[in-house]
């Protein structure tokens, strides 16, 4: 790729010129409190953050969090962000009560060298993800007002065609944060010539969802093993009966021809647990999948698939994973998500964790972070990547 680099950016110098951080602060929160549940998201960029500040830089930082439908929404506010982020960098971080109004043109003029600011929810405004080119390009001018220099270090957004993310890049000097070329170069070690043999894991609730980077996988890796919900839209191609079950039944053809066509590269589970009911105190037990009965759904693998799976990744040299194995949120179901990770944590392998609901899985579980090779901040950007799309905000940091 010619990108350059936040390495080239600082050999130029940017003591006391203002630099414009596109983020991925994307944290969640608890409903109750507000309180930042994962702060993994807010990590992954202080490497960016911390060379700027070391500078001398004005580093005002934006990024959205959730999913506000243009106007400003309380609950996806940005506050609680900037305290974690300020006790993370160990210093302050001025806080801008809007995006590109008042507060933020203040806050922004009155930042010192080696200072950070946060604006408000990028998504407040409804030019952010807005499909109409005036409209982006209108809020990305008062955007890139703020900047001298733009850095992208929002892996987890580089594929939305975004304000922040595409059209900034155009108005002001642009180069890749530290995240941002790490992901990518992480992710490029997949898709050119991966050490062999080359396995993934996918899991999560929805084939259509997965189906476009399966399609793009199944050429070239050497296993795939599915677990989570959408396994049982493929035990449903098998011809099993997988009664109340999470089922995509217009994927179920499509499912069979991917059975059909894997060569037998496609590993599926020989058993689940299911329950009574999607709760977590729900009656539950472990079935072979030929005997799930027309009662009871699946909610997470069983032990036997856990091994089979496990065994086939002791063998792999590379290991991509996206997606739990099942509702790891519920104690009584996460055991399969938990054997997954830990069966990579131990192969002699080069893995690499998919972000989204994986990584969060490798968290709230307790695991060691720094067992894996890489844990991404971008789920659906880093499929995209597999998948080989162009990903709008990677092209931007191009041009």
């Amino acid at each position: 790729m010619s990108i350059r680099t936040l390495d080239d950016l600082l050999a130029e110098g940017v003591s006391g010129r203002r630099v414009l951080v596109r983020a991925d602060l994307n944290v969640p929160l608890d409903k109750q409190s507000g309180a930042i549940t994962d702060d993994g998201r807010i990590r992954a960029v202080l490497p960016t953050l911390g060379a700027l500040v070391e500078a001398g830089a004005k580093v005002v930082v934006c990024s959205h969090l959730g999913r506000p439908k243009g106007t400003p929404d309380p609950q996806f506010s940005l506050s609680p962000v900037a305290g974690r982020l300020g006790e993370l960098l160990g210093a302050p971080v001025h806080f801008a009560t809007d995006t590109v109004g008042d507060s933020a043109r203040s806050t922004v003029a009155g930042l010192a060298d080696g200072q950070v600011a946060l604006l408000e929810n990028l998504r407040f405004n409804a030019g952010e993800t807005s499909k109409d080119e005036a409209e982006r390009a209108a809020f990305a001018d008062q955007l890139a007002a703020f900047g001298d220099a733009y850095v992208d270090d929002a892996f987890g957004a580089v594929h939305r065609k975004h304000a922040s993310v595409y059209d900034v890049p155009a108005r002001l000097p642009h180069v890749a944060g530290r995240l941002v070329l790490r992901e990518v170069e992480v992710l490029s070690k997949l898709t050119s010539e991966p050490e062999r043999p080359y396995v993934v894991v996918l899991g999560g609730s929805k084939v259509s969802d997965k189906l476009a980077v399966i399609e793009a996988l199944l050429p070239t890796v050497d296993r795939l093993l599915i677990g989570g919900g959408m396994c049982f839209t493929f035990l449903k191609a098998q011809g099993l009966e997988v009664g109340t079950s999470l089922l995509e039944k217009d994927m179920v053809e499509t499912c069979r021809n991917l059975l059909e066509r894997s060569g037998g590269k496609i590993m599926l589970p020989v058993d689940v647990v299911v329950a009574d009911a999607f709760a977590p105190d729900a009656a539950h037990d472990t079935v072979r999948v030929d005997g799930i009965p027309s009662h009871r759904l699946g909610l997470d693998i069983g032990p036997e698939t856990v091994a089979g799976f496990a065994a086939a990744l002791s063998q792999a040299k590379t290991i991509f994973w996206n997606g739990p194995m099942g509702v790891f949120e519920m104690a009584a179901f996460a055991a399969g998500t938990r054997g997954i990770a830990e069966a990579i944590t131990k192969a002699d392998a080069f893995s690499v964790v998919g972000g989204g609901d994986s990584a969060a899985a490798v968290r709230a579980l307790g695991l060691d972070e720094s067992s894996f090779g890489h844990i991404s901040t971008g789920g659906g950007a880093s499929l995209e990547y597999l998948e080989g799309k162009t990903l709008p905000g990677i092209a931007a940091l191009e041009n």
